[in-house]
């Protein structure tokens, strides 16, 4: 078993720009004044997704380091091996609670996020609106990469299951576990993808907003630029 390889594990970073309201008050709409607390709002409700990232790597690293000493144990250490498995399943279990509040997180964001459509078509500076709106495409598109992000890690915690579970069958063959890291790995490249693609989208998200709060006239700071 010991030429057998582990599949990647990737961490999901978070980039949201923390505004903070410097000064130009006075030549902001009403409007605009809702446009800035549903988007504050949104960072708000995202911050349960950044403290899910440091737990939820630790935990990768985790069961890597298993995995790893599995693999180095030969089938006459059986014993040895079903309680890492044991171990790993319970780390696999935790790692799906963590991606779960990850996306509980995200969802709260996306439905705080749906505010911001009928105040855009409230704007009456068609510059801002334009802006507006690129901001709002910009961001639903992060959402849609988050979507197929969740589905595939979730699907990859399931082969992962599946793993340790086949490491507690003595007669388990070499050929059936290359099939499942076969499977493991090919999920796992696609969350790489999918998270290449949020980061993408959210650090284009953050320029934008930014240019929009200038464009409203909302003074920000950006020592809340990155995570």
């Amino acid at each position: 078993m010991s030429t057998l390889k582990r599949h990647s594990i990737y961490l999901f970073l978070l980039l949201f720009i923390s505004s903070t309201i410097l000064s130009g008050c006075l030549n902001r709409t009403s409007t605009e004044d809702e446009m800035y607390e549903v988007l504050e709002n949104v960072v708000s409700l995202e911050k349960e997704f950044e403290d899910q990232q440091e737990p939820l790597v630790e935990l990768e690293r985790e069961e890597k380091d298993i995995y790893s000493q599995i693999i180095a144990l030969g089938m006459k250490e059986f014993d040895q091996i079903v309680s890492l498995s044991n171990e790993a399943l319970t780390i696999v279990g935790k790692r799906q609670e963590f991606m779960q509040k990850e996306e509980d997180s995200i969802q709260a964001s996306k439905k705080e996020f749906g505010k911001l459509k009928p105040l855009i078509g409230e704007l009456e500076d068609e510059n801002l609106k334009k802006k507006a709106n690129e901001l709002y495409d910009t961001m639903m598109e992060r959402y849609e990469s988050h979507d197929a992000l969740f589905a595939n890690y979730t699907k990859g915690l399931g082969y992962d299951k599946e793993l340790y579970e086949m490491f507690q069958k003595e007669e388990l063959s070499i050929e059936q576990l290359e099939e499942q890291i076969t499977k493991i790995n090919d999920t796992y490249k696609i969350v790489l993808e999918s998270n290449e693609q949020f980061n993408e989208h959210t650090k284009k998200y953050n320029e934008i907003k930014l240019d929009f709060y200038k464009a409203a006239g909302i003074e920000v700071d950006e020592e809340g630029n990155s995570q």
